[in-house]
């Protein structure tokens, strides 16, 4: 595997079908081989710096999740293992080891399904201004990282190339339906506390989280990635402290660091300096081994 000079992976000499900000796609008749990049993005713009191993660990999670929650809702996920993926990938196991995935195709449906659990992000800055999430009310005097007394669904449209924009359940399912807009919320939320009830029995919190689902043969699975450090904000649980940003294990840190330097997704993104780049990747790392050991 290479990459040329867009930043799209070429493997065993073929191009993607389709690139996303991070994962590069070939299409395969009913199946899609996904490589997962070291690229990562911020305020919808793909930054020009690598972090090195950081596909391998979102890939890694992925895998994971969509294992242990597979008895909730089914996925897409088919192998990991290049030995079963066709040819000619299958001979290019050194590039594809540890941060591809085989999985069925399916028609995506155009809205992230967003949970929270604590008041934190977008979702703070919406509450200060309005006292409602994605049209959700909340309670008066919440404060940042404040825990919610129950999680909500806060969806988002999935849009390619512009903001994804906070949307109410009542507007996914006038899109939808509303059987199948609510079977996304419950499916969401029960994926969510199964998650959660992990990670906080290994001392991490998890703040928010976004899924992604598709209709394969007839029936709703979960998609594209779960539970990462791209789609979600982890915390230590021992280091919790309401009313304050906390630490995060997840690209947090890297947004961070742009709005220090004032930047907030103008063109170009700026490189990222050596120390960002080892911190992140620390982070992912850390946050791997805690969810996966």
């Amino acid at each position: 595997m290479n990459t040329h000079a867009a930043g799209r992976t070429i493997v065993a000499g073929r191009e993607p079908d389709r690139s996303g900000k991070v994962r590069d796609l070939f299409f395969l008749g009913d199946r899609i081989l996904i490589v997962t990049s070291d690229r990562i993005s911020a305020f919808d713009r793909v930054l020009p710096t690598r972090i090195p191993g950081k596909g391998r660990v979102l890939n890694t999670i992925s895998a994971f999740w969509f294992d242990r929650l597979a008895a909730i809702v089914p996925n897409h996920k088919i192998a990991t293992d290049p030995s079963e993926y066709p040819e000619p990938f299958r001979g290019d196991r050194e590039a594809l080891e540890g941060r591809s995935m085989l999985v069925r195709r399916g028609d995506v449906f155009p809205f992230e399904c967003v949970v929270r659990g604590y008041l934190a992000g977008s979702g703070w800055k919406e509450y200060r201004a309005l006292g409602t999430v994605s049209g959700v009310s909340l309670p008066r005097g919440l404060r940042l990282s404040d825990k919610l007394s129950e999680p909500i669904f806060t969806p988002s449209t999935k849009a390619e190339g512009t903001h994804d924009l906070p949307v109410s359940l009542a507007e996914m399912e006038n899109a939808l339906g509303k059987e199948t807009a609510r079977a996304l919320r419950d499916l969401s939320l029960s994926l969510f506390r199964e998650a959660t009830a992990h990670a906080e029995g290994r001392g991490i919190l998890i703040a928010d989280t976004k899924f992604e689902f598709a209709r394969v043969d007839g029936a709703i699975q979960l998609v594209d990635e779960a539970l990462t450090p791209d789609s979600s904000r982890f915390w230590k649980a021992a280091r919790y402290r309401p009313g304050e940003a906390q630490e995060s294990f997840d690209k947090q840190f890297v947004r961070e660091y742009l709005l220090g330097i004032s930047w907030s997704g103008e063109e170009p993104a700026p490189e990222l300096p050596p120390d960002v780049v080892e911190a992140t990747i620390r982070r992912y790392r850390e946050i791997l081994e805690i969810l996966t050991s």
